[in-house]
């Protein structure tokens, strides 16, 4: 590129599309399952897109990566053992390894090179990737689960791609069910569920899932989100066992240094608009 210029996704179901001006397209490959572009933006840093969908832009993923991690690990006393299926940017992973109470984490995504253009464009998510606890594996995550011991997962986070093609059945109550095999006694599931105003009905089609798979309680956490569809995204929840709390049931580490999660945020991002309250109640 000689000038800058605009890029977008376009959003053919909500009718809309996500721009960015860019000034330089650092970085093209098709690897052995997507299409992986790095972007250098006026505004908002480097920026990456899978099969010309963004996933990540340097100025706001703080949001997205903190608060798919801490929720989750806010709402144990001491999660020992996290499993991360997705996540290849490795800035889930980054925030996890923040908590002391972690012993290992595993990042199990089926393509490694995102991971290693990531190391490359954006090595301040990848900063913790050679941290003795972690194991970074580049396999399919359903297989992974599936063989993946009995109870021996604190948390498992799911951090995918939008629920199409392959990452379709990281949704599934199969999946589920594996997941929940795997959990801990009072173990808990999180994962990135898309916009609560564009993607309702999917939400609806999780909690139902997630409930036939035998999980106890599910919750929702509302988020901004700049460049994911409607600007507004959530992660979703859900226990083995037992309930959430409303607030974390321990005291936010400050030291941690997050930019957007806190306690009061915690509590916040937890309060559905009356619309969804409706439609969950509609069950």
């Amino acid at each position: 590129m000689n000038e800058t210029q605009w890029i977008h996704e376009l959003l053919d179901s909500s009718g809309s599309a996500i721009g960015f001006r860019v000034r330089e397209h650092l970085h093209h490959e098709q690897s052995d399952f997507q299409t992986i572009d790095v972007y250098e933006s006026t505004d908002f840093g480097r920026l990456m897109a899978l099969d010309g969908c963004w996933m990540v832009t340097q100025r706001e993923n703080f949001i997205y990566h903190e608060m798919l991690a801490h929720p989750a690990l806010y709402s144990l006393e001491a999660p020992n053992h996290v499993a991360i299926i997705g996540g290849g940017d490795c800035g889930t992973l980054s925030e996890v390894l923040k908590h002391d109470s972690v012993l290992s984490a595993i990042q199990i995504d089926i393509d490694e090179r995102v991971t290693r253009v990531s190391e490359q464009f954006f090595p301040e998510l990848c900063a913790s990737n050679d941290d003795p606890r972690v194991s970074l594996l580049f396999e399919d995550g359903m297989a992974w689960i599936a063989g993946c011991d009995e109870g021996s997962q604190d948390v498992i986070l799911v951090d995918s791609t939008d629920p199409v093609g392959l990452a379709e059945e990281l949704v599934s109550e199969t999946f589920f069910r594996q997941c929940h095999r795997a959990l801990s006694d009072q173990g808990i599931i999180g994962m990135q569920s898309e916009s609560p105003l564009l993607h309702v009905e999917l939400l609806k089609t999780l909690r139902l899932r997630l409930a036939n798979a035998g999980y106890s309680d599910i919750r929702h956490h509302l988020f901004p989100q700049p460049c994911y569809p409607s600007g507004w995204w959530c992660i979703t929840l859900a226990r083995k066992s037992g309930q959430f709390q409303d607030t974390p049931c321990r005291n936010v580490n400050e030291r941690m240094e997050c930019r957007y999660y806190n306690a009061a945020i915690h509590q916040a991002s937890g309060v559905y608009p009356t619309y969804l309250r409706a439609a969950f109640d509609d069950e």
